[in-house]
């Protein structure tokens, strides 16, 4: 899968284990995302901003993006950063969803 795939691919309801990610699968997708990093079962970035306001309109760029895929992050906002994790809690760690939202973050705040 490349990249552009990931943009282009939405998620689909994913639960229980046999929907986690191995630990090639999960290495091969993560290549794809160099700026974010493995932390556990979690899926990890922090992106800076100038200011309030602009920390605001990414993250409510990513609400929308997340609403649509129906697939949420945990984030944590402050006055010029945000703070994002992506984890699937019905598998109970990292599955494809993950990746593809965190690659169609990546493409917003390109």
């Amino acid at each position: 899968m490349t990249k552009d795939e990931l943009i282009a691919t939405h998620c689909i309801p994913r639960k229980g284990a046999d929907h986690a990610l191995d630990a090639t699968a999960t290495a091969e997708l993560a290549a794809l995302l160099p700026k974010w990093r493995i932390d556990g079962s979690e899926l990890k970035r922090e992106f800076r901003f100038r200011d309030f306001h602009a920390t605001m309109g990414f993250v409510n760029a990513v609400a929308w993006i997340a609403n649509r895929e129906d697939h949420h992050p945990d984030l944590e906002v402050g006055y010029n950063y945000c703070r994002m994790r992506w984890s699937t809690h019905d598998v109970g760690g990292l599955s494809l969803n993950d990746f593809l939202c965190a690659a169609k973050v990546d493409a917003l705040s390109a």
